[in-house]
């Protein structure tokens, strides 16, 4: 039987909407432990939802997706919580002014403000000029002066091709191997293609770990402690995907695009949003 059949009309009416999800887990004789199964959602987000605390959540989206799952979970109707829902951070909003949207927060316990996403957006910004500046002068071929400088090897001359022969180009070597993200410490990350397809979400514990489909369409990653993942490419550890306790989005984990990022992890910089 669904909960608001086993609540009186009345009781649902004079509640506000964490308590109607309440009343509705405890007339299914359930724990919030059992709705964080269900749901997925973190118990502190649930014990948010129950007492209405909405400044412990990460944005009017989150708050409104996750009474939506936990009425959905409790059988009460998921729209009317989620109008009331919204309803009550109007409410809220007309009393202390905007209230802060996170941007995907990696971490929903870690919800940076929102100069410091500005901060963090100026510093890509200027990571990624002097990242082209760099390729610009690193691949930029050397002057005759550098050439005569440098010792040179000879290579011993191609054998002829014969009469009619057609010269086949060999393709370029790819980089392959399974990539394998292990936890070193608890951590929470999210995997999903260009997409926007989730292929992985999971708050992983130290140990665990996660192998990345081989078929995956530019598999890319986010997550808040990127320093709590050891990335593998064939076995082989590369450098880790960003600075500790700090944001990262859109990270491309192929093997390729492992292979291709520099030997040396990014300088520190505030979080993402």
């Amino acid at each position: 039987m669904a909960a608001e059949e086993e609540i009186s009309q009345e009781e649902l009416n004079i509640h506000g909407p964490g308590d109607k999800l309440r009343m509705g887990r405890q007339a299914m004789k359930l724990e919030l432990e059992d709705v964080a199964a269900r749901t997925r959602v973190p118990l502190r987000l649930l014990k948010a939802l129950e007492t209405g605390d909405y400044a412990a959540l990460p944005g009017s989206t989150y708050c409104i997706g996750f009474s939506r799952a936990y009425a959905r979970a409790v059988g009460l109707d998921e729209v009317q919580i989620a109008r009331e829902v919204r309803a009550e951070l109007e409410a809220q909003d007309a009393m202390t002014g905007s209230r802060y949207e996170a941007f995907e927060p990696a971490d929903p316990a870690r919800v940076p403000p929102r100069y410091l996403a500005w901060t963090a957006i100026v510093l890509a910004l200027i990571l990624a000029v002097g990242y082209g500046i760099w390729r610009t002068q690193y691949f930029t071929a050397p002057t005759d002066e550098e050439i005569a400088q440098t010792a040179v090897i000879e290579a011993p001359a191609p054998a002829p091709a014969r009469p009619g022969a057609v010269s086949v180009p060999m393709p370029p070597a790819t980089p392959s191997g399974e990539v394998v993200l292990t936890a070193t410490d608890t951590v929470w990350l999210r995997i999903y293609e260009e997409g926007g397809k989730r292929l992985f979400e999971k708050e992983m514990a130290a140990g665990e770990s996660y192998s990345v489909p081989a078929d995956a369409k530019n598999p890319l990653i986010l997550t808040g402690r990127p320093q709590a993942l050891r990335v593998t490419v064939g076995g082989k550890e590369v450098p880790p995907l960003g600075t500790p306790d700090k944001t990262i989005a859109d990270v491309g984990i192929s093997a390729s695009a492992l292979n291709a990022r520099p030997s040396a992890p990014p300088p520190s910089g505030s979080n993402l949003p």
